[in-house]
């Protein structure tokens, strides 16, 4: 029987963003987790793992900036592994600096890169180092509003159909006016549709219920909108496919989040497991206050 290749993600991010309750929960997933790897033994541990004779099938290797090269060396070390032909899915853990300074006081504990001074300039040292590293991630998970819990069900989703074939679409929709998503790699926007917020009897229904979709749907310019979005992200899936990414996020934005981005998502969502894309939706304002 031919040995099975492993799956391989490599996970790593800002400190207290949240990485050893990652790896407790890749763990309870079935993988086998190499916690606090540093980036030099990363190439090591890969080519252990992946030897005719492993009994591993999936490995994530978590990696931080104790390490004082980290950056450089992570950087080396993605470059050989995709030379390599053994690209990892690359997982970035942010928050939040306000809520990394919370969780810091919390636990009293100093920031890694503080030495001498703040808390702040740790952080800061920190976001510095790893800016090249997060633009290469496949997938950005923020924890700033996240308990524990949250984390968990985020990565089971995510890493859940790592193993499926093809490119895998995140869609979210949010609202402008809670500030749009740090990171897509596609932004819609569909303010140019009618609100149903100034329709009384469809305010305080959502875009997920059939009466606000079917308005939203029915506008003049809506059906061109999803046909047009459904042919861009067609169109881009091989190229994806083609250059090793595993993740394209898609994010939809209206006013408050609550009804045309969520109506045009659920289309969009719908229209694209039709195609056979796998799919995963988030509404990211669904319940924040009700204009939209």
């Amino acid at each position: 029987m031919d040995h099975k290749a492993p799956s391989l993600v490599l996970i790593t991010g800002m400190s207290g963003a949240g990485r050893r309750t990652t790896a407790a929960a890749l763990e309870e997933m079935g993988w086998y987790v190499a916690d606090n790897l540093p980036p030099e033994l990363i190439m090591r541990m890969v080519e252990l793992t992946f030897a005719d004779d492993s009994p591993v099938e999936r490995l994530a290797i978590v990696t931080d900036v104790r390490s004082r090269a980290f950056a450089g060396n992570l950087t080396g070390v993605l470059d050989s592994l995709t030379s390599s032909g053994r690209r990892p899915v690359m997982l970035f853990l942010d928050a939040d600096d306000r809520e990394l300074i919370t969780r810091y006081d919390t636990v009293r504990r100093s920031h890694p890169l503080q030495g001498e001074g703040t808390l702040q300039e740790g952080i800061d040292r920190e976001r510095e180092m790893l800016a090249d590293i997060r633009a290469r991630a496949d997938i950005i998970v923020d924890t700033t509003n996240s308990s524990v819990h949250d984390l968990r069900r985020t990565l089971e989703t995510e890493f859940s159909e790592l193993h499926g074939s093809g490119v895998r679409i995140n869609l979210q929709s949010f609202g402008f006016k809670h500030g749009a998503p740090k990171d897509v790699d596609v932004l819609l926007d569909a303010r140019f549709l009618p609100n149903p917020y100034w329709v009384a009897e469809l305010r305080d229904f959502r875009g997920v219920d059939k009466p606000v979709a079917d308005y939203v749907l029915g506008q003049a310019g809506s059906q061109e909108f999803v046909d047009s979005a459904l042919h861009l992200l067609l169109a881009m899936l091989p190229g994806y496919h083609r250059e090793g990414k595993n993740f394209v996020s898609v994010a939809v934005g209206c006013t408050g989040g609550h009804h045309r981005s969520v109506a045009v998502v659920e289309e969009l969502a719908r229209r694209l497991t039709a195609e056979g894309a796998p799919v995963r939706v988030v509404h990211r304002d669904l319940n924040n206050d009700r204009k939209s």
